[in-house]
């Protein structure tokens, strides 16, 4: 039982990783965000740190320290990472950087876009992002737009949404940024 422990704390660490690692992609790129909120990848890693430490009770072989080893650092890692990102967030969301406008569906109810005014305050500028939903907690950002601060939305089809006199077809994958 005590080898499941640690095997398994470290596959889970590893794809817990992974889905950070993916996290951060998906932000710069504007590619399907799937992985999970960052809340609910800190309470894996932490997860995953109890089982690498139940894991130090298999003492057979220098692997199995090894792996207990690897996957009570690299947890602890991605948890401090984890909860810097959690802080950071947290901090300046209560400083009005993200307002939710509206949300907007196509006229079949198969796509919802969302729409956030964003401000940077004295340091930076504003604008408007629109995040097409997924299944569960999956979006994707579709338009971004800077130095606006209103969005005028129509869809001119089941796929095709005019924001700010900019056509986007969802099914394709287009996006804009402005």
């Amino acid at each position: 039982m005590v080898i499941k422990y640690n095997v398994g704390g470290l596959c889970l660490i590893l794809f817990c990783i992974g889905l950070a690692v993916y996290s951060l992609y998906s932000n710069f790129n504007n590619a399907w965000l799937i992985a999970p909120p960052n809340y609910i990848l800190f309470a894996v890693s932490i997860t995953a740190f109890v089982l690498g430490v139940k894991g130090f009770k298999d003492k057979r072989s220098w692997l199995s320290r090894l792996r207990s080893w690897l996957t009570v650092v690299l947890s602890l890692l991605l948890a401090a990472a984890l909860s810097l990102t959690l802080l950071f967030a947290s901090f300046f969301s209560s400083m009005g950087v993200d307002e939710h406008i509206k949300t907007v569906s196509s006229p079949n109810e198969k796509h919802t876009i969302d729409f956030y005014r964003w401000d940077a305050g004295a340091a930076g500028t504003f604008g408007i992002r629109g995040e097409l939903s997924g299944p569960l907690w999956f979006k994707k950002r579709i338009y971004y737009q800077k130095r606006i601060e209103h969005a005028k939305v129509n869809w001119q089809s089941n796929n095709k949404v005019s924001i700010n006199n900019h056509i986007i077809d969802v099914n394709k994958g287009e996006t804009l940024s402005y």
